[in-house]
């Protein structure tokens, strides 16, 4: 039986180094609006918003994606280091410490690399990296046992691609509404990324005791990938932040028209926009 003291004691360890990433984010300030509409158009406000925005709705498919990997470090760490490979607790917190250097380390080197590298382009491979790794080491496991030189190593490396995934989102987010409306796109990230966590937990535990863990690798690993490959559908490659577009319902003396139904700007769903531009994707 492996003792909870052990889950605890690493879980705190390993996520010490991810937690500092917090220093770094600006957190959406809300700007007081009058809004129309009932409660329940305000309430559900930030769900709509996401769900209508293309680069979100891939981030939703990333959440599901490094659910799947992070659930594997999270639950299965004290299972694999104490209870097949018998050794001491402060190993596991050696493996999830490791992980939590592997974001630190991401999180040092990502605000270069996204001067010049798009958000996809960084986000979509380090989630197909994240499920690359778990395949592999999936196939790399004899007789149902990870080796200790290679847990650190992937623990390591599985770190660094979950930050890179990570990392851009609150970017990500607040590209994509309007000021007033950031609270309520970030209110909704949270509980969607949240219930990928609520099915990837319970599924990494699971799979753990009944299949063992190599299978657990490679289920988990699948289901990253088929995240990434959800991702890069719905997200389009191209990717403008301003996009030409026309208003058929508005006046044309309408004081955003400026004079013409059509025109350009940085594009975000809001009262006036309810649809993504068909051709931007």
């Amino acid at each position: 039986m492996v003792p909870y003291n052990a889950l605890f004691g690493g879980t705190v360890v390993g996520f010490m180094c991810s937690a500092a990433l917090v220093v770094s984010v600006s957190l959406p300030i809300a700007t007081r609006t009058e809004r129309q509409g009932g409660i329940y158009d305000r309430t559900t406000r930030g769900l709509r918003i996401y769900l209508a925005t293309p680069r979100l709705r891939g981030l939703l498919a990333l959440n599901l994606a490094v659910a799947a990997a992070g659930a594997m470090v999270i639950v299965n760490t004290v299972v694999i280091v104490q209870g097949l490979l018998s050794r001491p607790q402060t190993d596991v917190a050696l493996a999830l410490g490791l992980f939590g250097c592997g974001s630190m380390i991401a999180a040092l080197t990502l605000p270069r690399l996204l001067d010049r590298l798009s958000d996809r382009a960084v986000m979509i491979p380090a989630a197909a990296l994240l499920g690359g790794v778990l395949l592999s080491v999936a196939a790399m496991s004899r007789g149902g046992i990870i080796g200790w030189p290679l847990l650190l190593e992937t623990w390591l490396v599985l770190g660094i691609a979950y930050s890179a995934v990570q990392t851009p989102t609150g970017r990500l987010l607040r590209r994509s509404a309007t000021p007033e409306d950031r609270p309520a796109v970030f209110a909704a990230q949270f509980a969607l990324s949240h219930a990928a966590w609520l099915v990837t937990y319970p599924l990494a535990g699971w799979l753990g005791a009944s299949l063992g863990m190599p299978a657990t690798l490679a289920i988990l690993g699948g289901l990253t990938l088929a995240g990434v490959a959800a991702a890069a559908l719905l997200w389009p490659a191209s990717d403008p932040d301003v996009i030409e577009h026309a208003h058929a319902d508005l006046d044309v003396r309408h004081p955003h028209l400026h004079g013409g139904r059509r025109h350009a700007h940085a594009y975000v769903i809001d009262d006036l926009h309810h649809r993504w531009p068909a051709r931007a994707g």
